[in-house]
């Protein structure tokens, strides 16, 4: 049985963790990595997609609850955001700029952009400072001059600082290596949701039309149910795993931006697809009740369980149960919570651990804090819980 009291007291435990361990008292901002032991690298890049999640969390979490060391760390987040990641010559945002705060890869991500956008937003909802705003709106006029394809739909990858093109346009290294990517889209769509919400332009509301359409009519596998994760320019799909956990997290934040639209027709049309992408993702649930990471080309499992895919997996699945009503949906998502607590959850030093092995050892390599381990999946996945609870704080 759910306890909304579970998730607020997860959640002020994450946000005590990365306002005690992670700001950088000598060079400003926050660490770039922590390992498992809580002891940073005081030389380790410091990533703008880490930055921007930190501001999105503290922002939205004060929010939830006005504890004024909340907005402290926002603040932080928010002044280091904008003093060291934009680019006030090119526009944009740096990928990453090195320990003492200086461009270090100057690349043009757009996903890094949307994430600019995602925290901005969030802050000025927050804080009521028109600057943020301001800021937010700048990097989605960037990404609508620069990134969008006004020919074929949709959001080319990245470029160089100056705007031309970039030979490897790949997110990581993981990653194809192609111009359009399901990645990238769901994170501008999630950005533009947010800004939409405390700057409902018209033009921006057009954007983010098409972006849902974008993931009805060609990101969306209409056979499978699963989102397809590459493309070329042309929209060609490109042979590629199956992502459990952007499956399960796209399936509850597609149907928030269609909600904040308003439009009761395209609410229902992603309703339906909130479920069918729950039921997609479930094909990766394991017997403890976990979500794998992948199902890889030619049918091999990455099976470790990483952290933000179970995170998104409590919120994905409770989203379907409410949306359908199914019971097993509701058990997906406690399920996915009894796991984090009982393999995720560091009960000595605090946050989650970056994953386990099938074998609940630890995942080797992995830090705390990092480029992608940020206070962004876990947080999120509580404020949203205890929303959708009715919990007040």
């Amino acid at each position: 049985m759910w306890q909304a009291a579970e998730f607020q007291r997860e959640l002020t435990s994450i946000l005590r963790y990365w306002a005690t361990y992670v700001p950088d008292p000598e060079h400003g901002g926050f660490y770039g990595q922590l390992d498992n032991d809580n002891q940073p690298d005081r030389l380790a890049p410091k990533g703008a997609v880490l930055n921007a999640r930190i501001l999105w969390a503290f922002a939205a979490a004060y929010h939830h609850q006005p504890h004024p060391e909340y907005l402290a760390v926002a603040r932080r987040a928010y002044a280091y955001f904008v003093a060291h990641f934009l680019d006030a010559e090119h526009g944009g945002v740096y990928w990453s700029v090195d320990y003492q705060g200086r461009p270090l890869d100057t690349k043009k991500q757009v996903y890094a952009l949307a994430f600019g956008i995602y925290g901005l937003a969030e802050y000025y909802r927050t804080s009521g400072e028109t600057e943020a705003l301001h800021h937010a709106q700048a990097l989605y006029r960037t990404i609508e001059a620069r990134a969008f394809d006004p020919e074929r739909g949709g959001y080319f990858e990245a470029y160089a600082r100056d705007w031309q093109p970039l030979a490897d346009l790949r997110l990581s290294a993981k990653d194809a290596n192609e111009k359009k990517t399901m990645n990238t889209h769901l994170h501008v769509l999630e950005a533009y949701a947010t800004l939409y919400k405390v700057w409902p332009n018209a033009g921006l509301r057009q954007q983010l039309q098409g972006l849902l359409q974008d993931f009805a009519g060609r990101i969306i596998d209409p056979q499978t149910a699963h989102l397809t994760l590459f493309f070329d320019e042309d929209w060609q799909p490109k042979p590629a795993a199956i992502s459990f956990g952007h499956d399960v997290e796209a399936a509850w934040l597609l149907l928030e931006a269609a909600e904040a639209l308003h439009e009761p027709a395209l609410i229902e049309q992603f309703r339906a697809l909130a479920v069918q992408l729950a039921a997609a993702a479930a094909e990766g649930l394991a017997p403890d009740g976990s979500l794998r990471y992948e199902l890889e080309p030619g049918g091999h499992w990455a099976a470790d369980r990483h952290w933000w895919v179970q995170a998104e997996a409590v919120v994905g699945f409770y989203n379907a149960y409410q949306v359908s009503g199914r019971d097993e949906f509701r058990a997906y998502s406690e399920g996915a919570w009894r796991f984090i607590q009982q393999h995720l959850l560091d009960q000595t030093r605090g946050e989650w651990f970056w994953g386990v092995r099938p074998d609940y050892s630890l995942m080797p390599g992995e830090d705390k804090v990092g480029p992608w381990k940020c206070p962004y999946h876990n947080s999120r996945t509580c404020l949203e819980m205890l929303r959708r609870l009715g919990a007040t704080a």
